[in-house]
C-alpha cells in the first residue's frame, strides 16, 4: 500500500515538514534508508543518519532541531518509536493470513475441549485429555498441550512449544517457538550419603492476560502453588524463570537474563540481557536493571541498578570510570616509590 506523507501524518497525528506529496510503501532503518520507504528517528546516537538517508520519509519527535539541511520529509510526532510501532501493527494485521480450523494429522484426545470458533490447530500438534481450547486461539503445528491445561481466547503458540499438564495461559498471549512452560523446577533434598532426592514439584505456571514468552524460554512449575506471569509482562529469549516465581505486570525482561527459585519481580520493571537474579529475593515495582547485572539482594521502589554485585547505577558509572584509571594510577604510584627510593 502506498500512502504520501499528508496521509501518513493524519493517520499518527504528526505535522508533515517538507513533501507532503512524496509517497511510501514500505519501512527502513534510517541507516538503511531508501526511496519510497519510512524511517524514523528516536535515539539521539541515530541522529547523524538524518542528513544523509535516502529514506523519502522520517518521524521524528516534534522539537527536532537538524543541524544541516535534510533531503527527507519530516513528520514530527510525539514519539517515533510509538508511532512506527502501531503503523507495523496496522500493517501486520493487513498482511497477516488468518488461519483456521483443524489440520490433519493431529491428535485431540477424548475429554480435551476445543472452541471451534475462529480457531486453529497445526498439523502434528497433541491435545491432552483435559485441555481446554479457547475460542480464537492459533496452535500451530507440533505443539503439545498437556493434561488440564487452559488456553485463553485469540492465544498464539507457535511451533514446537510444550506446555505441561496443568498450566493456564490467558488470553490474548504470544508463546514462541521451543518455549517450555511447565518443566519441573529444580529442587533436590541433599541425602546423608551424598546424593541428591528429587522433590515432586506438584505445582503449575499461571500467565495471565496479553503475556508474550519469546523463543526457548522456560519457565518451571511451582513446587507448591503456581509461578505465576502477570498481564501484559514480556519476557525475550532464551529467559530461564525457575519455580514459584512471581514476575510482575508489564514488566520487561531482555534475552538470557535468568531468575532464582521463589524470587518475586514487581511491576513495570526493566530487567536488561544477561541479568541474574538470587533465589528468595524482592524486585520492588518500577526497578530497571542494566545488562549483566547481578542481582545478590532484594532492591526498593524505583531502583537503577547494575553491575555485579549490583550498584546503584550512577554509583557503577563512577566506579567504572576509577577502575579504567587502575592502570595508570599503578605506574604512578610505582614511580613514586621508585624515586623514594
Amino acid at each position: 500500500m502506498e500512502l504520501t506523507a499528508t496521509q501518513l501524518a493524519s493517520m499518527v497525528n504528526g505535522t508533515v515538514d517538507g513533501d507532503g506529496d512524496v509517497k511510501v510503501s514500505t519501512f527502513a532503518k534510517i541507516e538503511e534508508g531508501h526511496p519510497g520507504a519510512l524511517s524514523f528517528l528516536a535515539n539521539p546516537k541515530y541522529t547523524h543518519f538524518i542528513y544523509d538517508t535516502e529514506s523519502s520519509v522520517v518521524l521524528v519527535k516534534r522539537d527536532f532541531e537538524p543541524e544541516h539541511p535534510v533531503k527527507a520529509t519530516l513528520i514530527r510526532v510525539d514519539d517515533p518509536y510509538a508511532t512506527v510501532a502501531m503503523l507495523l501493527t496496522m500493517v501486520e494485521k493487513m498482511t497477516a493470513v488468518s488461519r483456521t480450523g483443524i489440520e490433519q494429522p493431529c491428535f485431540i484426545a477424548p475429554g480435551a475441549t476445543v472452541d471451534e470458533t475462529d480457531t486453529y490447530i497445526g498439523a502434528f500438534s497433541y491435545i491432552s485429555p483435559g485441555a481446554v481450547i479457547s475460542r480464537g486461539a492459533k496452535i500451530y503445528p507440533q505443539v503439545y498441550i498437556g493434561d488440564g491445561v487452559t488456553v485463553g481466547p485469540d492465544t498464539i503458540i507457535y511451533p514446537g512449544a510444550k506446555i505441561y499438564k496443568g498450566c493456564r495461559i490467558g488470553a490474548r498471549c504470544i508463546i514462541h517457538s521451543g518455549v517450555v512452560i511447565g518443566a519441573d523446577g529444580f529442587g533436590f533434598a541433599p541425602l546423608p550419603d551424598g546424593s541428591y532426592e528429587k522433590i515432586p514439584q506438584t505445582g503449575i505456571v499461571a500467565i495471565d492476560d496479553d503475556v508474550e514468552v519469546g523463543a526457548n524460554t522456560t519457565i518451571d512449575r511451582a513446587m507448591m502453588g503456581a509461578t505465576h506471569i502477570g498481564k501484559g509482562a514480556k519476557l525475550d529469549n532464551l529467559i530461564q524463570i525457575a519455580h514459584n516465581c512471581a514476575v510482575g505486570p508489564d514488566t520487561v525482561m531482555a534475552a538470557q537474563a535468568g531468575v532464582a527459585g521463589s524470587t518475586k519481580i514487581g511491576a513495570r520493571c526493566m530487567i536488561g540481557g544477561q541479568v541474574g537474579i538470587v533465589g528468595h529475593s524482592s524486585v520492588a515495582d518500577g526497578t530497571q536493571i542494566g545488562a549483566q547485572s547481578g542481582i545478590s539482594r532484594s532492591t526498593r521502589p524505583g531502583d537503577r541498578l547494575m553491575g555485579s554485585p549490583a550498584v546503584d547505577a550512577v554509583e557503577y558509572a563512577r566506579n567504572l570510570v576509577y577502575v579504567k584509571k587502575l592502570g595508570s594510577l599503578y605506574d604512578r604510584v610505582a614511580a613514586l616509590e621508585k624515586s623514594m627510593k
